[in-house]
Protein backbone atom coordinates (compact mmCIF):
# COMPACT_ATOMS: atom_id res chain seq x y z
CA UNK A 1 0.00 0.00 0.00
CA UNK A 2 1.36 3.39 -1.02
CA UNK A 3 2.39 5.74 1.74
CA UNK A 4 -0.24 8.49 2.07
CA UNK A 5 0.85 11.95 0.97
CA UNK A 6 -0.83 15.15 2.10
CA UNK A 7 -0.49 18.57 0.47
CA UNK A 8 -1.12 21.86 2.22
CA UNK A 9 -1.87 24.55 -0.35
CA UNK A 10 -3.92 27.65 -1.02
CA UNK A 11 -7.47 26.88 -2.06
CA UNK A 12 -9.15 27.45 -5.38
CA UNK A 13 -11.32 30.08 -7.05
CA UNK A 14 -11.82 31.65 -10.49
CA UNK A 15 -12.37 28.14 -11.91
CA UNK A 16 -8.93 27.01 -10.68
CA UNK A 17 -8.04 24.30 -8.14
CA UNK A 18 -5.78 26.90 -6.47
CA UNK A 19 -5.21 30.61 -7.02
CA UNK A 20 -1.54 30.21 -6.05
CA UNK A 21 1.12 29.55 -8.69
CA UNK A 22 3.38 27.24 -6.66
CA UNK A 23 0.38 25.26 -5.41
CA UNK A 24 -0.92 24.90 -8.97
CA UNK A 25 2.44 23.57 -10.17
CA UNK A 26 2.40 20.77 -7.60
CA UNK A 27 -1.30 19.97 -8.11
CA UNK A 28 -0.82 19.73 -11.88
CA UNK A 29 2.30 17.58 -11.65
CA UNK A 30 0.57 15.21 -9.25
CA UNK A 31 -2.24 14.79 -11.79
CA UNK A 32 0.21 14.30 -14.67
CA UNK A 33 2.25 11.67 -12.80
CA UNK A 34 -0.65 9.81 -11.19
CA UNK A 35 0.30 10.70 -7.61
CA UNK A 36 -2.61 10.60 -5.18
CA UNK A 37 -2.51 13.51 -2.75
CA UNK A 38 -4.86 14.35 0.09
CA UNK A 39 -5.39 18.09 -0.30
CA UNK A 40 -5.63 20.40 2.70
CA UNK A 41 -6.48 23.98 1.69
CA UNK A 42 -4.84 26.16 4.33
CA UNK A 43 -6.47 28.76 6.51
CA UNK A 44 -4.14 31.26 8.06
CA UNK A 45 -4.35 30.29 11.68
CA UNK A 46 -1.50 31.26 13.97
CA UNK A 47 -0.01 27.82 13.43
CA UNK A 48 0.38 28.37 9.70
CA UNK A 49 1.43 32.02 9.92
CA UNK A 50 5.09 31.24 9.30
CA UNK A 51 4.49 28.18 7.16
CA UNK A 52 5.59 27.74 3.55
CA UNK A 53 2.94 26.87 0.98
CA UNK A 54 2.71 24.44 -0.73
CA UNK A 55 4.00 21.78 1.67
CA UNK A 56 3.96 18.02 1.06
CA UNK A 57 3.76 15.80 4.14
CA UNK A 58 4.71 12.13 3.89
CA UNK A 59 6.45 9.55 6.06
CA UNK A 60 6.96 12.08 8.83
CA UNK A 61 8.78 14.49 6.51
CA UNK A 62 7.69 17.84 5.11
CA UNK A 63 8.91 19.05 1.71
CA UNK A 64 8.35 22.59 0.43
CA UNK A 65 9.02 24.47 -2.83
CA UNK A 66 7.72 23.04 -6.14
CA UNK A 67 11.09 21.78 -7.43
CA UNK A 68 11.79 19.89 -4.19
CA UNK A 69 8.27 18.46 -4.05
CA UNK A 70 8.49 17.26 -7.66
CA UNK A 71 11.85 15.62 -6.89
CA UNK A 72 10.27 13.92 -3.88
CA UNK A 73 7.46 12.55 -6.06
CA UNK A 74 9.90 11.33 -8.73
CA UNK A 75 11.84 9.37 -6.12
CA UNK A 76 8.58 7.59 -5.34
CA UNK A 77 8.14 6.71 -9.01
CA UNK A 78 5.64 9.44 -9.80
CA UNK A 79 7.58 10.70 -12.78
CA UNK A 80 5.90 12.66 -15.55
CA UNK A 81 9.29 13.17 -17.25
CA UNK A 82 10.33 9.53 -17.68
CA UNK A 83 9.95 9.60 -21.48
CA UNK A 84 11.93 12.82 -21.99
CA UNK A 85 15.30 12.74 -23.72
CA UNK A 86 18.39 14.29 -22.13
CA UNK A 87 17.97 17.36 -24.35
CA UNK A 88 14.32 17.71 -23.39
CA UNK A 89 15.32 17.46 -19.74
CA UNK A 90 17.86 20.24 -20.23
CA UNK A 91 15.27 22.34 -22.08
CA UNK A 92 12.87 21.82 -19.18
CA UNK A 93 15.38 23.23 -16.69
CA UNK A 94 16.13 26.19 -18.97
CA UNK A 95 12.48 27.11 -19.45
CA UNK A 96 11.70 26.78 -15.73
CA UNK A 97 14.59 29.16 -15.00
CA UNK A 98 13.19 31.52 -17.63
CA UNK A 99 9.76 31.47 -16.00
CA UNK A 100 11.23 32.22 -12.60
CA UNK A 101 13.45 35.02 -13.86
CA UNK A 102 11.24 36.71 -16.45
CA UNK A 103 7.59 35.92 -15.68
CA UNK A 104 7.44 35.61 -11.89
CA UNK A 105 8.34 39.25 -11.10
CA UNK A 106 5.56 40.52 -13.38
CA UNK A 107 3.04 38.11 -11.84
CA UNK A 108 4.01 39.27 -8.35
CA UNK A 109 3.57 42.87 -9.48
CA UNK A 110 0.26 42.17 -11.20
CA UNK A 111 -1.38 40.53 -8.19
CA UNK A 112 0.40 42.06 -5.19
CA UNK A 113 1.85 45.46 -6.14
CA UNK A 114 -0.47 46.91 -8.78
CA UNK A 115 -2.70 49.12 -6.60
CA UNK A 116 -5.94 48.49 -8.47
CA UNK A 117 -5.58 44.71 -8.60
CA UNK A 118 -4.41 44.48 -4.99
CA UNK A 119 -7.26 46.60 -3.62
CA UNK A 120 -10.05 45.02 -5.66
CA UNK A 121 -8.98 41.38 -6.09
CA UNK A 122 -5.93 40.09 -4.24
CA UNK A 123 -6.34 41.67 -0.83
CA UNK A 124 -10.08 40.91 -0.48
CA UNK A 125 -9.53 37.28 -1.57
CA UNK A 126 -6.74 36.50 0.88
CA UNK A 127 -8.27 38.55 3.70
CA UNK A 128 -11.56 36.64 3.37
CA UNK A 129 -9.66 33.39 3.91
CA UNK A 130 -7.66 34.59 6.90
CA UNK A 131 -9.14 34.59 10.41
CA UNK A 132 -9.43 37.70 12.54
CA UNK A 133 -7.15 39.50 13.32
CA UNK A 134 -4.75 38.10 10.69
CA UNK A 135 -7.01 39.31 7.88
CA UNK A 136 -6.00 42.88 8.72
CA UNK A 137 -2.28 42.50 8.18
CA UNK A 138 -1.46 39.25 6.36
CA UNK A 139 -2.29 40.48 2.83
CA UNK A 140 -0.22 43.62 3.34
CA UNK A 141 2.67 41.53 4.63
CA UNK A 142 2.46 39.29 1.56
CA UNK A 143 2.38 42.40 -0.63
CA UNK A 144 5.53 43.71 1.05
CA UNK A 145 7.27 40.37 0.52
CA UNK A 146 6.32 40.46 -3.18
CA UNK A 147 7.63 44.01 -3.57
CA UNK A 148 10.89 43.10 -1.84
CA UNK A 149 11.29 40.07 -4.11
CA UNK A 150 10.81 42.22 -7.22
CA UNK A 151 13.31 44.87 -6.12
CA UNK A 152 15.80 42.23 -4.99
CA UNK A 153 15.79 40.50 -8.38
CA UNK A 154 15.13 43.43 -10.73
CA UNK A 155 16.12 46.60 -8.87
CA UNK A 156 19.74 46.76 -9.92
CA UNK A 157 21.35 50.18 -10.39
CA UNK A 158 20.15 52.57 -11.73
CA UNK A 159 16.63 51.10 -11.33
CA UNK A 160 15.91 51.31 -7.62
CA UNK A 161 12.16 51.90 -7.28
CA UNK A 162 9.31 49.66 -8.32
CA UNK A 163 8.06 52.37 -10.69
CA UNK A 164 11.40 52.37 -12.49
CA UNK A 165 11.50 48.59 -12.84
CA UNK A 166 7.83 48.23 -13.80
CA UNK A 167 8.32 48.79 -17.52
CA UNK A 168 11.27 46.40 -17.55
CA UNK A 169 9.54 43.52 -15.79
CA UNK A 170 6.44 43.69 -17.97
CA UNK A 171 8.51 43.86 -21.14
CA UNK A 172 10.50 40.79 -20.07
CA UNK A 173 7.32 38.93 -19.05
CA UNK A 174 5.66 39.54 -22.42
CA UNK A 175 8.81 38.35 -24.18
CA UNK A 176 8.78 35.21 -22.00
CA UNK A 177 5.15 34.51 -22.90
CA UNK A 178 5.98 34.98 -26.59
CA UNK A 179 8.84 32.46 -26.30
CA UNK A 180 6.57 29.94 -24.57
CA UNK A 181 3.92 30.39 -27.25
CA UNK A 182 6.50 29.87 -30.00
CA UNK A 183 7.89 26.78 -28.25
CA UNK A 184 4.45 25.25 -27.80
CA UNK A 185 3.41 25.96 -31.37
CA UNK A 186 0.50 23.77 -32.42
CA UNK A 187 1.39 20.95 -29.99
CA UNK A 188 -0.95 19.90 -27.21
CA UNK A 189 1.86 19.91 -24.65
CA UNK A 190 5.45 21.15 -24.68
CA UNK A 191 7.02 17.75 -25.39
CA UNK A 192 4.34 15.94 -27.32
CA UNK A 193 1.08 14.26 -26.42
CA UNK A 194 1.66 13.81 -22.67
CA UNK A 195 2.26 16.58 -20.14
CA UNK A 196 5.52 16.74 -18.19
CA UNK A 197 6.97 18.93 -15.46
CA UNK A 198 7.44 21.92 -17.79
CA UNK A 199 3.71 21.80 -18.56
CA UNK A 200 3.00 21.87 -14.82
CA UNK A 201 5.20 24.94 -14.33
CA UNK A 202 3.77 26.83 -17.32
CA UNK A 203 0.23 26.00 -16.20
CA UNK A 204 0.96 27.19 -12.67
CA UNK A 205 2.30 30.49 -13.92
CA UNK A 206 -0.28 31.36 -16.57
CA UNK A 207 -3.51 29.89 -15.14
CA UNK A 208 -4.11 32.65 -12.54
CA UNK A 209 -3.35 35.23 -15.21
CA UNK A 210 -5.76 33.50 -17.58
CA UNK A 211 -8.65 33.15 -15.11
CA UNK A 212 -8.55 36.03 -12.60
CA UNK A 213 -10.84 39.04 -13.11
CA UNK A 214 -8.08 41.65 -13.03
CA UNK A 215 -9.14 45.32 -13.10
CA UNK A 216 -5.67 46.24 -14.36
CA UNK A 217 -4.45 43.59 -16.76
CA UNK A 218 -1.84 44.53 -19.34
CA UNK A 219 -0.09 41.17 -18.96
CA UNK A 220 -3.44 39.36 -19.03
CA UNK A 221 -4.33 41.17 -22.26
CA UNK A 222 -1.04 40.08 -23.79
CA UNK A 223 -1.66 36.46 -22.79
CA UNK A 224 -5.14 36.56 -24.31
CA UNK A 225 -3.55 37.28 -27.70
CA UNK A 226 -1.46 34.07 -27.49
CA UNK A 227 -4.24 31.68 -28.41
CA UNK A 228 -2.25 28.48 -28.09
CA UNK A 229 -1.20 29.22 -24.50
CA UNK A 230 -4.81 30.00 -23.58
CA UNK A 231 -5.97 26.76 -25.19
CA UNK A 232 -3.21 24.86 -23.38
CA UNK A 233 -4.34 26.25 -20.04
CA UNK A 234 -8.01 25.51 -20.69
CA UNK A 235 -7.20 21.98 -21.88
CA UNK A 236 -5.23 21.15 -18.71
CA UNK A 237 -8.16 22.37 -16.62
CA UNK A 238 -10.70 20.39 -18.63
CA UNK A 239 -8.63 17.20 -18.76
CA UNK A 240 -7.18 17.07 -15.26
CA UNK A 241 -9.32 19.35 -13.11
CA UNK A 242 -12.83 18.72 -14.39
CA UNK A 243 -14.43 20.13 -11.24
CA UNK A 244 -12.58 23.40 -11.79
CA UNK A 245 -12.89 23.53 -15.57
CA UNK A 246 -14.33 26.58 -17.31
CA UNK A 247 -17.88 26.42 -18.53
CA UNK A 248 -18.54 25.59 -22.15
Amino acid sequence: MATPMELSCWGGDWGLPSVHTDSLIVLAYAKFSGATLTIHPIDWTWKTLTGTVPALHSEGATVTEPVQILNFLRKRRYNADYELSAKQGADTMAYIALLQEKLKPALLHTFWVDAENYANLTRPWFASRSPFPLNFFLPSRMSSVALSRILLTKGESPLHSVTEVEAKIYSEAKECLNLLSHRLGSSQYFFGKMPASLDAFVFGYIAPLRKASLPSGQLQQHLSQLTNLCQFCDAVLKTYFVDSAPDG
